[in-house]
């Protein structure tokens, strides 16, 4: 029994990677609970059980403590004078000492030793837990390789190396990705548990965290502090956005990701099976960020709705529009995630008619817009035909695109967007004029909705400031 002890102890050790003392203390707990059912004809609260490890022997050595006593009361925890000198064979022994009696270790029966055991190896699990729990909980958001070792459940069990699993459970997992056994994986720990059943570590292939960990390792800026990951966001397994700032004004925080010839982030994409990953430049300006984020769609404009809820209005034309919104919602989807806000996207040729409505209606109650007012054409422009004589929208929707290109110097395709500019105003104020006329709407209550549209309000503003403009 001894012998073997010693080696045991060494072997776990090894294994497990576990102090020697702690074995030691966790296999003197286990064999007292054992001898305290075995030896309860020495002892029979079990309370003066003694277990202690002679190292040099490699043996555990069991006593029971007895007390002295002139008259023996309770033979469990005591013995008489005379005893006491048979057993020690002292004389110095006096009323009152305490002896240690040792007990024989061949006694421990089967049952007792099969207690110990049991005991010894919950008490070594709960120390290995421990111990991973202690090394990995700072770990958390950390990359690290491993073997694909088995699947249960839909879960992957994977195999760390030192005897350590981590598992991934599958809402970890990304879906369109398929692995075998054998096959060398990396993940990122999401979280380390204590619990006393399963594996303690939890990976995950569809945190944004393997994202960031992914570009750490790939681009030296970010490694050394010149590039900065302000965030990321990921529908994983098919497309990610990642915001990026240079603390160096000379570094390009985009080029730094995307490498020479993207040789940089085609090794991620290819880590992540193919994930499409856009790389954004970061803004403390939330409007210049949100614009950036919905790359690869260009952004018209982009204006704050309420500043306190987080919400925006982005303005893209409409060849951009469906670009901006992405398949099924995901570009845009994405890009409220990085910036923080809501984003709402509002096609240009949406905001172009209901500033034309706005204008028809002030033709149609006979206020004259000025061409000023329109968008796109500039206050020169507008100055050079109103030496030219005309002084208001609807004049210049009478003109050709000839006579504007000879008048204004200008680009056919331009005068052809200011003409339809103003040929939508007069439009609208003659279908303006017919609802009128006809009854058929109600302009108070269509006037009351549109005191509260910022596009309907800019344009009056932008009518108004032209036709001041005018007068002076």
């Amino acid at each position: 029994m001894t012998s073997t002890i010693g080696q045991n102890i060494e072997a776990l050790c090894s294994e497990h990677g576990l102090d020697r003392e702690l074995i030691i203390e966790a296999m003197k707990d286990a064999v007292k609970a054992a001898a305290k059912k075995q030896f309860k004809n020495y002892d029979k609260t079990g309370e003066g059980i003694e277990v202690d490890w002679n190292d040099e022997e490699g043996i555990v050595e069991i006593s029971a403590q007895k007390t002295v006593v002139e008259v023996v009361e309770n033979p469990s925890i005591e013995l008489s004078l005379d005893e006491a000198i048979e057993l020690t064979e002292s004389d110095e022994i006096e009323i009152g000492d305490t002896l240690l009696i040792p007990l024989p270790t061949e006694e421990l029966g089967r049952i007792a030793a099969q207690t110990a055991k049991q005991i010894l190896v919950q008490k070594v699990r709960e120390a290995v837990r421990e111990k991973v729990y202690e090394e990995y909980i700072d770990r958390k958001g950390e990359l690290i390789n491993g073997t694909v070792k088995r699947f249960e459940r839909g879960d992957m069990i994977i195999d760390l190396g030192n005897n350590l699993e981590a598992i991934a459970p599958k809402r970890e997992l990304v879906r369109s990705e398929n692995w075998s056994q054998g096959e060398r994986i990396r993940l990122v720990i999401v979280d380390v548990s204590k619990d006393l059943k399963g594996q303690q570590i939890i990976v995950s292939r569809t945190s944004a965290e393997l994202l960031k960990r992914l570009f750490e390792m790939e681009v030296p800026e970010i490694y050394d502090d010149t590039v900065v990951i302000k965030s990321a966001v990921r529908e994983p397994g098919d497309r990610a956005k990642i915001a990026v700032a240079s603390n160096e004004k000379d570094v390009d925080p985009v080029g730094a990701c995307v490498g020479m010839k993207g040789s940089r982030v085609q090794s991620i994409i290819k880590e992540l099976r193919g994930e499409k990953i856009d790389i954004i430049e970061w803004s403390e300006e939330p409007s210049v960020f949100a614009a950036n984020a919905l790359s690869p769609a260009k952004v018209s404009q982009v204006r704050i709705i309420d500043i306190n809820r987080r919400v925006m209005e982005v303005i893209v034309t409409e060849d951009q529009l469906s670009l901006a919104i992405g398949k099924k919602g995901q570009n845009v989807r994405l890009a409220t995630r990085l910036v923080g806000w809501e984003i709402n996207i509002i096609s240009e040729d949406i905001i172009k008619k209901e500033i034309a409505q706005q204008m028809g209606r002030m033709m149609a109650s006979g206020e004259a817009v000025p061409i000023s007012a329109l968008q796109g054409v500039s206050a020169g422009q507008a100055a050079e035909l109103k030496s030219k004589g005309v002084t208001d929208v609807e004049s210049l929707a009478a003109m050709t695109v000839d006579d504007l290109v000879d008048v204004l110097d200008i680009s056919l395709d331009e005068a052809e967007r200011i003409l339809g500019a103003a040929q939508a105003v007069v439009e609208a104020s003659g279908d303006q004029s017919s609802d009128e006329d006809g009854e058929a709407a109600e302009p108070d209550e269509v006037s009351a909705e549109e005191t509260e549209n910022p596009v309907e309000e800019s344009a009056g503003e932008a009518v108004e400031e032209a036709a001041d403009e005018d007068e002076k």
